[in-house]
């Protein structure tokens, strides 16, 4: 076997970016019509992802009216102290408000980008999701639609609620069953307790 055969090429491994969308009225619009769903695509390092309404300035574009002509921009970095490449994201919209797990960033604002994220703009709920790769100067891009919003599968931001368990007793708090049937007993603050 030749040295170019065993050797690792960086096509084998490229980082992929999952980009995950949710709209509320995606099944009766074509707003994903121009995106290249369900395959990946290659993408220069040194390039700002955009997406946004304007095919011409962006790279990726959503067909809706209420997206700004450039909504969001991916910007690819890598640090001295990680072999993986990561991501900023920032808001390329004058028009709107863009939250990345409930934090809002104003036009031109530009924050770093978590391993899995909610990102939030208008209706829109995009989940990223990164899988890490050796390679430098380019990374993959891979769009799903998902159909429930993201917000509502992760829980990233709401604490877990515990059930209460149902004891199937007749009697609460010392009170017997006719009472607790009756609906809840209110208390007079006014009324004094001896001491």
């Amino acid at each position: 076997m030749s040295v170019s055969q065993t050797m690792e090429t960086e096509e084998d491994l490229l980082t992929c970016l999952q980009i995950k969308l949710y709209h509320p009225q995606q099944n009766c619009r074509g707003l994903y019509g121009v995106l290249p769903l369900g395959r990946r695509s290659r993408h220069s390092a040194d390039d700002p992802l955009r997406l946004g309404r304007d095919s011409q300035a962006c790279t990726y574009t959503l067909m809706d009216p209420r997206v700004s002509r450039k909504q969001l921009a991916l910007h690819a970095y890598r640090t001295p102290q990680s072999q993986d490449m990561l991501f900023t994201i920032q808001n390329l919209s004058q028009r709107g408000r863009l939250s990345v797990n409930s934090s809002s960033l104003g036009y031109l604002e530009r924050m770093d980008l978590p391993d899995k994220a909610l990102i939030r703009f208008g209706e829109y709920e995009m989940l990223t999701i990164l899988e890490s790769g050796e390679a430098k100067a380019s990374f993959e891009v891979e769009f799903e639609v998902l159909p429930v919003p993201p917000s509502r599968e992760t829980c990233m931001c709401v604490p877990s609620m515990t059930p209460v368990m149902d004891t199937g007793s007749t009697v609460t708090n010392g009170l017997p069953a006719e009472f607790i049937a009756l609906g809840p007993l209110e208390t007079d603050e006014t009324l004094m307790c001896p001491s």
